[in-house]
């Protein structure tokens, strides 16, 4: 990947992505996630295959000078009850999103992931008003995800994981994965146990939530 100086939003485009992005997004998923690729915990080519097919509309790229610098990923879904338990194997249909129902009220933030070369430059935030639209644009009530506790493994002798979460929401801890959701307008639910097998939040993640303001439940 070459070096990114100088970087405004103009720049960066976000878009669907196609069958060409995949060798692309799996060596994006590499690099960004460098502790989960260790244990093979990133995407595959067959599983980025599947979203295509699945739901093409969901899988979305950010491209900067014709590199792939972040992806998204996502599906629709219910929950019944709609702040349920799940795991993200269960809720992702281990990965093939063959889970995705169209029929569903929610859309569901699989993954996201930017390159560490560009991180804090508004790609992520890109990315993630490209699932709002998209919230929109299929009259969903909400988007919701599990994001992994990133730096709970720093605090877990001293907090359990709802403890620790609220300190984030509270600004007085700083997650990496948490804060941001945050700070992008989702509101944190509840702590989803045994979510994602991951040694830095102990497989834990945050249920969060964003609201759609446009959603118009007589058009569902």
């Amino acid at each position: 990947m070459s070096s990114f100086y100088v970087l405004n939003s103009d720049s960066v485009i976000v878009r669907q992505a196609i069958v060409s992005d995949i060798p692309k997004i799996v060596k994006l998923q590499e690099e960004s996630f460098a502790d989960l690729a260790k244990i093979g915990n990133i995407w595959h080519p067959d599983e980025l295959q599947s979203h295509l097919d699945v739901f093409p509309e969901g899988q979305l790229v950010a491209e900067l000078d014709g590199e792939v610098v972040g992806s998204a990923t996502s599906l629709i879904v219910s929950l019944d009850p709609e702040y349920a338990e799940h795991t993200w194997n269960g809720i992702t249909g281990n990965g093939m999103l063959s889970t995705h129902t169209p029929t569903g009220d929610s859309l569901y933030g699989a993954d996201i992931s930017t390159h560490p070369k560009v991180r804090h430059k508004g790609i992520g935030h890109r990315l993630y008003q490209g699932r709002k639209d998209l919230t929109m644009k299929f009259n969903l009530k909400r988007m919701i995800a599990g994001g992994r506790l990133y730096n709970y493994c720093d605090y877990s002798n001293n907090f359990t994981p709802l403890g620790y979460a609220l300190k984030v929401v509270n600004c007085e801890f700083h997650d990496l994965v948490l804060s941001f959701d945050l700070i992008n307008g989702f509101k944190f639910i509840k702590i989803l146990p045994n979510y994602l097998e991951d040694a830095r939040s102990l497989n834990n993640a945050s249920f969060i939530e964003w609201i759609n303001p446009h959603y118009d439940p007589a058009k569902q």
